[in-house]
């Protein structure tokens, strides 16, 4: 009988470690055979306020310097424009657009780094003010922040596009064992509405294909309690 009694002890501790690692498990499928479309990958739309830095370089660095703003602290125009340690910062104003040296204002907002770089090199190439140069086009200040049962909840900086929800948990160190994973909340203004989203992070199909997925700057995460 008491080998019997341990026997079913031991079955118990089995089974609940088998639940309990299922309940922490992200991104879990249906089935083996199931096939989860995820949402597309989304690059980082620029914002009125958001703040990037643009260098422009090329073989002729006295010339590729007029399309870089001088090395000193300071403001330049009026978009609070400044270079701290010889990298061109810039914000974005209120109606999206940049003040950039020799070509003038430049509308931005909602456009990608990429975007963004091609469209100098294609304003410095049609003006034949510099051709064959490299724009490099980074973020300075975006960032998301996220909050709740997580064990470092803070503000985080984005320094890449396609951050993934996921990437926001880690970098908060996880959720805690507190933490409700299937209910994990995304606030978001878009078009200056404020919208929330919620994602089981325990189904692959919930979680890949909410349109909160992949993350934008200014997002709060919030992971509730159980």
């Amino acid at each position: 009988m008491g080998r019997h009694f341990i026997v079913c002890i031991l079955s118990t501790i089995v089974l609940c470690s088998c639940g309990s690692t299922k309940s922490m498990t992200y991104l879990q499928k249906t089935s083996t055979d199931s096939v989860v479309t995820a949402a597309k990958a989304q690059e980082i739309k620029l914002q009125p306020y958001d703040k990037i830095s643009i260098v422009v370089s090329s073989r002729d660095p006295k010339l590729s310097a007029l399309f870089n703003l001088p090395a000193v602290s300071g403001t330049v125009g009026n978009n609070d424009s400044v270079s701290v340690n010889g990298v061109a910062k810039y914000t974005v104003d209120g109606k999206g657009n940049i003040d950039f040296p020799v070509i003038g204002s430049l509308s931005v907002a909602g456009l990608s780094r990429d975007s963004i770089s091609k469209m100098i090199k294609r304003r410095l190439a049609d003006g034949q003010l510099l051709a064959d140069c490299v724009v490099t086009v980074e973020f300075v200040n975006l960032g998301l922040s996220v909050l709740g049962e997580v064990n470092a909840p803070g503000r985080y900086s984005i320094d890449r596009d396609c951050i993934t929800i996921l990437d926001a948990i880690s970098m908060a160190g996880d959720i805690t064992r507190h933490g409700n994973r299937r209910k994990v909340t995304v606030m978001r203004t878009e078009d200056g509405v404020q919208k929330s989203y919620t994602l089981n992070l325990l189904s692959a199909e919930d979680a890949l294909s909410s349109p909160a997925y992949y993350l934008r700057q200014n997002d709060i995460v919030y992971v509730s309690n159980k």
